[in-house]
């Protein structure tokens, strides 16, 4: 049975917090570490059952893992300052071993996109395969273009869909154009193009997350740039110690009710600040909020800062092309702002959205329609037309994390109690959120 959440209004919000280690980062930390030699130390690691995901399929695989950590029962999971704190034993891909039975990535997309470009390069076989949402999400994107590698991938509509086979094999290294940008495919090209013969490159329309580029070269592989074209050839990786920074998209939540909420303002401290990351900001920045990004710092070749937002303007907004790449996580937020904002608000070009863990378009427009407000969904996007007052309802967040968030914060807003179902989903990104919540609203 779906768990159920009640929200109730707020007033403001307002403090300071630390949200949990970037999931996207966590993700990319042990799957690199797993094909590194060495140890790598992650500090920071992202809580998230997602992440928990990359680590079993290592795990799998027989790359070793330790808990270098206890959590303190009296500190809340997003407020400790050793968070998820491991040791990984990596020795290279060399030692990976077949795993008794499939690898499953549950609900995580990232997991198993990367796992694909490594495992197509690796020295076993196996299958992969995630719960229904990962089923029902499009593979081909990455399947093919790993095949004219010399990938051996085989599954359901060609390879479109997992449950996917992958028969590890030797790979030739191609020049690689994709139609979308995708940090996931990018990345799983990059991976694969460590283990190919030759050279690898991969060019995009627009910059997409570049967090694997930056992991890549702080330790120590090579990534040359030609315009747009990322270019890589076959490498060993030396693991080191990782300090994995607080998750932007995480944070996005508390940041956009501070945006909404008459009186309020948040910050949040030791949280990523990656260029390739930061539409959001620039989103509240555009939606009038009074945004501040200070203390910057570089550890592990990412930038963590802290962010400042409260609240300010509320402007409506135009979204499309690279902002939308830059803040596709957040644009269910984008909605909710909409609703608020002096007249209509339009995002196009996110397309994307609707082969996520839920068709967000479809998730967002049902759920803010059900609080009252002026909606509509369009092919690559949606149309919102405020400022329109929402009242509470009964929501339902479709087994999607962001959804279940997002609609929790325009729940802050509305008049009366809105109950959510679907929020266990929550713990796939953020489990220590409802706490975290608690301790910024103001009744």
């Amino acid at each position: 049975m779906k768990r159920q959440i009640v929200i109730s209004p707020s007033r403001r919000v307002e403090g300071s917090i630390r949200v949990p280690g970037d999931k996207s980062i966590s993700h990319r930390a042990l799957l690199v570490g797993a094909m590194g030699e060495g140890e790598m130390e992650i500090e920071g690691l992202s809580p998230a059952v997602d992440v928990a995901s990359s680590r079993v399929a290592i795990g799998s695989l027989g790359v070793q893992t330790l808990d270098l950590n206890v959590r303190v029962e009296s500190v809340e999971p997003s407020t400790s300052s050793t968070d998820s704190q491991i040791l990984l034993d990596g020795r290279g891909m060399g030692s990976w071993r077949a795993p008794e039975g499939v690898i499953n990535v549950g609900n995580s997309g990232t997991t198993i996109r990367l796992l694909l470009g490594q495992l197509a390069g690796s020295p076993v076989s196996t299958t992969v395969t995630g719960d229904g949402s990962i089923r029902g999400r499009p593979m081909k994107r990455v399947v093919a273009p790993l095949r004219e590698m010399g990938a051996s991938i085989s599954g359901e509509d060609d390879g479109d869909h997992a449950p996917l086979v992958v028969a590890g094999g030797r790979l030739h290294g191609v020049a690689h154009t994709l139609p979308i940008a995708s940090a996931q495919v990018k990345s799983a090209l990059l991976l694969a193009g460590l283990l190919a013969q030759g050279e690898t490159s991969v060019e995009e329309p627009a910059p997409s997350r570049d967090h694997t580029e930056r992991l890549l070269e702080y330790l120590g592989v090579p990534i040359a740039r030609s315009g747009k074209r990322l270019i890589v050839k076959s490498t060993n990786v030396q693991n080191a110690k990782v300090t994995v920074p607080g998750d932007l998209s995480s944070a996005a939540f508390f940041l956009v009710a501070a945006a909404l909420l008459p009186d309020s303002a948040v910050e949040i401290t030791g949280v990523g600040v990656n260029p390739t990351r930061t539409g959001v900001l620039d989103v509240l920045r555009m939606f009038g909020a009074r945004v501040e990004v200070g203390d910057v710092i570089e550890e592990s070749g990412e930038p963590r800062g802290t962010v400042r937002v409260s609240h300010g303007d509320r402007r409506s907004l135009d979204l499309a092309g690279e902002m939308v790449v830059t803040a596709l996580d957040e644009l269910p937020l984008v909605a909710v702002l909409a609703t608020a904002a002096e007249g209509e608000t339009v995002v196009r070009d996110a397309a994307e959205l609707r082969v996520k863990e839920s068709d967000r378009v479809a998730t967002i427009v049902n759920g803010l329609s059900r609080m009252g407000a002026e909606i509509s969904s369009r092919p690559d996007g949606f149309v919102v037309r405020g400022p329109t007052p929402l009242r509470g309802a009964e929501v339902d967040a479709a087994g999607d994390h962001r959804i279940a968030m997002a609609l929790a914060v325009a729940a802050l807003t509305a008049d009366g109690p809105t109950a959510i179902s679907g929020w266990d989903s929550v713990a796939v990104s953020y489990p220590g959120f409802e706490q975290d919540l608690g301790r910024l609203v103001v009744p």
